[in-house]
């Protein structure tokens, strides 16, 4: 797989391109290579770094960080692993890509600073397009049929705050379900969420789903950094996620965890104004509906009194804005309902 020809379809070849072969045994260090001309550099290339491990027949996991570029838990946990995984540890392929988007990670920002593309809003992508749609089309077209199970994983970036969950999404295919909710509590983290998309149209997730694989997602914390306890559930959720693939044999770490549920649109607040925001309920507290989860201050005058939002429906603070300001349209939190 060192030279992608273009798979029976009317699209042109993408211009990724491996620096090792994806195929071979044993541990390979490289690059996903997409030539780039700009003003730094003429004949530049954006290089994406790529490791594999691969020993003998089985299963084929691909793990993937910074598909926004502002979350870091990925990023450091699959960058641990891709230099300490052995192939005699394995059976089967390991696919380790810390950062997806790689200019966003660079920049560390949510979107890349080259075309602000949004990685996770832009599948199936194209090989003409963008250079965010061309890596996403390298992901459709290349890596996703070679792969068995895909582990993506997300925090909440400069904007949003989470409590630290494992992810699967109520699919169509109630079998392909059950083998992501499988897989979604292999992971073990403290919490894990049948996750309702507000949108699910062009994300990685959608695509990964649509072709039938076992999709596993995250959000394990947020506000642009990461610690030394969401680093450390990354770990030990990459390393479960590798045990109930087949492809690790080893004794799962971890313990049960808190089943989280998100039936609708009820869960998500949206602010409707620019301000300041006061949250009134902490992250994992328990919500009643009616009950105020935010207020918002008119910052440009004093005396004025703030707007208030109010939770829906019962259940627990799983997610919550960040920054101290807020602007019209953000969303300020996200209720969900333990089960």
């Amino acid at each position: 797989m060192n030279q992608p020809t273009s798979p029976p379809s009317e699209l042109p070849p993408s211009p990724v391109m491996p620096t090792i072969d994806l195929s071979a045994p044993g541990i390979g260090h490289g690059y996903l290579r997409l030539p780039h001309s700009s003003n730094e550099s003429a004949w530049g290339v954006i290089q994406i770094p790529l490791t594999v491990v691969a020993n003998g027949s089985g299963p084929t996991a691909l793990l993937t960080g910074a598909n926004h570029g502002d979350e870091y838990e990925g990023p450091i946990a699959l960058h641990k692993l891709a230099s300490r995984l052995r192939p005699e540890r394995i059976q089967g392929r390991v696919i380790i890509i810390p950062a997806m988007n790689y200019p966003a990670f660079r920049a560390g920002s949510r979107c890349s600073p080259i075309d602000q593309g949004n990685m996770n809003r832009i599948f199936p992508g194209r090989p003409d397009g963008s250079v965010t749609e061309k890596i996403a089309d390298f992901f459709q077209r290349y890596l996703l049929p070679e792969v068995d199970y895909v582990l993506d994983i997300h925090a909440g970036g400069k904007t949003l705050e989470f409590l630290p969950f494992a992810a699967a999404h109520i699919l169509p295919d109630s079998a392909q379900q059950a083998r992501c909710e499988a897989a979604m509590r292999a992971f073990a983290a403290p919490y894990q969420v049948l996750l309702l998309e507000m949108d699910a149209m062009g994300m990685y997730d959608t695509a990964a789903e649509m072709v039938g694989k076992v999709f596993v997602s995250t959000e394990l914390g947020g506000g642009g950094s990461a610690s030394c306890s969401t680093v450390g559930i990354a770990e030990r959720g990459i390393h479960n996620f590798l045990i109930h693939a087949g492809i690790l044999d080893d004794t799962p770490k971890g313990s049960d965890s808190i089943t989280l549920h998100m039936p609708d649109t009820r869960c998500y607040s949206i602010s409707e104004q620019h301000g300041l925001l006061e949250m009134c309920v902490g992250l994992g507290g328990p919500v009643t509906k009616g009950q105020v989860l935010a207020r918002i201050y008119d910052y440009t005058h004093t005396g004025v009194v703030p707007t208030e939002y109010s939770a829906e429906l019962d259940g627990i603070l799983a997610g919550r804005h960040f920054p101290g300001l807020i602007h019209n349209g953000d969303c300020i939190a996200v209720v969900a309902v333990p089960t």
